[in-house]
């Protein structure tokens, strides 16, 4: 088979399209010929060397795709050739072919398909342990959404939105900002506003329930605008490392600092498949809307990577075999 690979740490020029071995066919596993592959900044980070990864060069990357069955092992038990599947947590993803434990697949309803199971199945997983897990949205809550033009970003506006909540977003540019508010969000501002007082305003100086941050570097500005018992969900670093907490400034006002991991919450088979299947219905009866999408060949995964890493596309890249 072919795949998308790197044997040495770098920018995106040190991906090559290469032929490697096939990956052999786990006893309790399958064999899946991928369709569509979703483009993460996890790749990103372990191109770069800054992510752990498992084996000798050449490394392949990736982790989110959907495909169809095409072999399968011995033990395996739920899932026959020619079935469609997809997955967000199987490794070695940016490839013709991926080895795939049964426990981390997924079935696909008749009307999602692999393109779009591979943009919204890693992202939109998130979101909904965010707003389910980490902080309880409902009715009333009043959250801000940091990088809300991003994928996961995207859908935290609109599970927001449809769970009642008041939803304040942000964004990196105007285009990004109108993105966020065709998808419901009820105030968006630039990251470069006073964000901080104008949240204030809107709350009449109390502050928001709980803030969503992805950025990192934000931390700081995200625990001060959380509401006294209010909370903030950790769950990235794009914009860099947020700096030390002092546990003391959580006492004082009784703030939650929550860090949020989607590999704590996918911890069985039936615990993934019952949270996918609620976001393909959440798909279906058109409450989410899949992010816009931007498809590269797999072979040409250095012009993907660069894209990602511009933040220029406000929405999910796809890598197609």
């Amino acid at each position: 088979m072919r795949a998308l690979v790197f044997s040495r740490f770098g920018g995106p020029e040190v991906l090559e399209w290469a032929e490697v071995p096939d990956p052999r066919v786990p006893d309790d596993g399958v064999l899946v010929r991928m369709e569509a592959i979703g483009l993460n900044f996890a790749d990103v980070y372990r191109r770069r060397g800054a992510y752990h990864l498992a084996g000798t060069p050449p490394y392949i990357a990736g982790y989110e795709g959907a495909g169809v069955v095409v072999a399968r092992g011995p033990d395996a038990r739920d899932f026959a050739c020619g079935d469609r599947v997809g997955f967000a947590d199987v490794p070695f993803a940016h490839a013709e072919l991926v080895a795939a434990p049964i426990d981390k697949l997924v079935p696909l309803p008749t009307g999602v398909s692999a393109a779009l199971a591979a943009s919204v199945l890693l992202q939109g997983l998130t979101a909904h342990y965010l707003t389910h897990d980490s902080y309880a949205v409902r009715s009333g809550t009043t959250m801000l959404v940091h990088a809300a033009a991003g994928g996961v970003g995207q859908l935290l506006v609109q599970i927001g939105r449809f769970l009642g909540a008041s939803v304040f977003a942000l964004a990196s540019s105007p285009e990004k900002l109108e993105v966020a508010r065709t998808l419901g969000a009820d105030v968006a501002w630039l990251t470069s506003d006073d964000w901080q007082a104008r949240a204030r305003e809107r709350t009449a100086g109390r502050g928001v329930d709980v803030v969503y941050d992805s950025v990192g570097s934000t931390l700081t500005e995200s625990l001060s605008l959380a509401r006294t018992g209010g909370a903030v969900v950790f769950y990235g670093m794009a914009g860099g490392d947020p700096l030390p907490v002092n546990p003391r400034d959580l006492m004082d006002r009784s703030l939650t600092l929550t860090g949020g991991d989607l590999w704590n919450v996918l911890t069985s088979a039936a615990e993934r498949r019952a949270r996918a299947a609620t976001l393909f219905e959440w798909l279906e009866a058109g409450k989410l809307r899949a992010p816009t999408v931007a498809t590269f060949p797999l072979a040409e995964g250095e012009r993907a990577h660069r894209l990602l890493e511009s933040r220029a596309h406000a929405g999910k890249i796809l890598l197609i075999p």
